[in-house]
């Protein structure tokens, strides 16, 4: 174990060093992940063929024809790999999806090949690699130079989602936005253990997972990432989709999902011309619970992250809400703290519900009144959630027990709200906890949230800007 993880140390190390080499020459590091993605295969194709294993790429595309070339030579060779690459199938073409190289200069390119050339990747254990992977998406996710954190979710929010929603090895999991497949790759690793059955595990690994994104340089990131845990080794269980406009008949047993919030891009397909089912929107985050509710079976269980804006807006989102209450048992609400996310400010929440009766009594736990976290002096770890797990149980919902009373402790963070109660309120916003607490932060973590902020307005104006300039165009 201690030699795993000085090879994991030295490895991301490594890695960072590299990308903070480019980025000196004007190289993003989300354009060096990219890069290093089909290196990376590249590389891990040529061990397989020389331990024995049938190569599934054309010849002229292979590792060993990219590293018989220098200089410009190597650059041009590189680029036609990537062209002919992104117009095969099969995990290859998903990989290679819009593929198109980022580092141009010959010496940058020469740096990026040889660091891959110094390691067996595909000999190297799955968890082992897996993990050297997942944390350099997760630094990517946290660098707010990047711009990727929209793809990123804390691994300690999905960590709790996986465990409470508990998938067995049997069900089929499916992420309709699925980012960098961070609740894929989690619920696999807790439905792994489960069974040593040979063809329980084929199906895990072949058959139980889904997930879409409808960005390139996405589905490229989430198909490496679980091909490195050796999921989806033949076929990537990633597709290139805009799942808002798929009229598929497909349906999973479990759901587990952090879509993105605001409004559909400038030129994208009308959600409502291919899906005339739903209540129209301009909303994503509306849109998105939609097709989750269309997609989930009977039976089937949801865990999905929404801002506070489904729970309280009128018109359509408030139709869609009620919607959601009268078909599906929305049971669970868990109420997260601002500094977790990317974007700051934005107030989100965990709705967890399950395909086949009404809402009954909606349990709420409240992790946001009096709670702080900031990406970079206090992320949410798993520990922060350990509570809510043991709150929710995985028993039967009349075996749970309130930590909320009115007399002994009105400030209890899991509170039952009964059906009644629901009806009676004009929207899900449950608050009851009244904390007048000091604020206890340090000028450092002040100024950094300030700065947080600032980078996420900037963004914004950006945004903005660009948005307004197509329109002027």
């Amino acid at each position: 174990m201690a030699t795993a993880t000085r090879n994991e140390s030295a490895l991301l190390s490594k890695v960072w060093n590299i990308a903070n080499v480019l980025s000196s020459a004007g190289v993003g590091f989300t354009d060096y992940i990219t890069q290093l993605t089909y290196i990376l295969f590249l590389k891990m194709d040529d061990e397989k063929e020389k331990v024995g294993l049938a190569s599934h790429i054309p010849e002229d595309c292979q590792w060993k024809e990219l590293i018989k070339h220098q200089g410009t030579d190597l650059v041009e060779k590189y680029e036609e790999i990537l062209k002919e690459l992104s117009q095969t199938d099969g995990i290859i073409g998903t990989i290679f999806t819009k593929a198109s190289n980022k580092i141009d200069k010959p010496v940058m390119l020469k740096k990026v090949i040889d660091m891959v050339s110094e390691d067996d990747w595909y000999m190297m254990n799955s968890d082992l690699k897996g993990a050297i992977y997942e944390k350099i998406l997760e630094k990517n996710g946290q660098d707010k130079k990047s711009g990727a954190g929209q793809y990123f979710t804390p691994r300690a929010l999905i960590s709790a989602i996986v465990e409470v929603i508990d998938p067995k090895i049997t069900e089929t999991v499916a992420d309709p936005c699925c980012g960098t497949g961070g609740f894929l790759l989690a619920a696999y690793e807790h439905m792994q253990p489960q069974s040593r059955d040979i063809e329980k595990q084929k199906f895990l690994k072949n058959h139980a997972l889904f997930g879409a994104d409808n960005t390139n340089l996405v589905v490229t990131l989430a198909s490496m990432n679980l091909y490195l845990h050796d999921i989806g080794v033949n076929k990537s269980p990633i597709i290139y989709q805009d799942s808002l406009t798929d009229t598929s008949d497909q349906m999973y047993q479990v759901i587990m999902t952090n879509p993105p919030f605001g409004t559909r891009p400038q030129g994208s397909v009308e959600v409502s011309a291919n899906r005339p089912e739903f209540i129209k929107t301009s909303d994503n985050q509306v849109n998105f619970l939609q097709h989750i509710m269309s997609i989930v079976k009977t039976g089937g269980r949801v865990g999905v992250v929404l801002p506070d804006s489904v729970l309280t807006q009128d018109g359509a989102t408030k139709q869609v809400r009620d919607k959601l209450l009268k078909e599906y048992n929305l049971h669970t609400i868990l109420k997260l703290p601002t500094g977790i996310f990317y974007a700051q400010g934005v107030q989100t929440n965990v709705l967890f519900f399950e395909k086949g009766e009404p809402t009954h009594d909606i349990w709420v736990y409240d992790y946001r009144t009096g709670i702080k976290h900031t990406l970079s002096n206090k992320p949410l770890n798993k520990s922060d959630l350990q509570d809510f797990i043991d709150c929710y149980g995985r028993g039967s919902l009349k075996d749970r027990k309130e930590t909320y009373h009115p007399e002994t402790n009105p400030n209890g963070r899991w509170k039952r709200f009964t059906r009644q109660e629901v009806l009676q309120k004009k929207d899900l916003n449950f608050q009851w906890i009244n904390l007048n607490q000091e604020d206890n932060r340090s000028i450092d973590e002040i100024l950094n949230e300030m700065a947080e902020q600032a980078g996420s307005i900037t963004a914004c104006v950006k945004e903005l800007k660009e948005h307004l300039g197509a329109i002027t165009c």
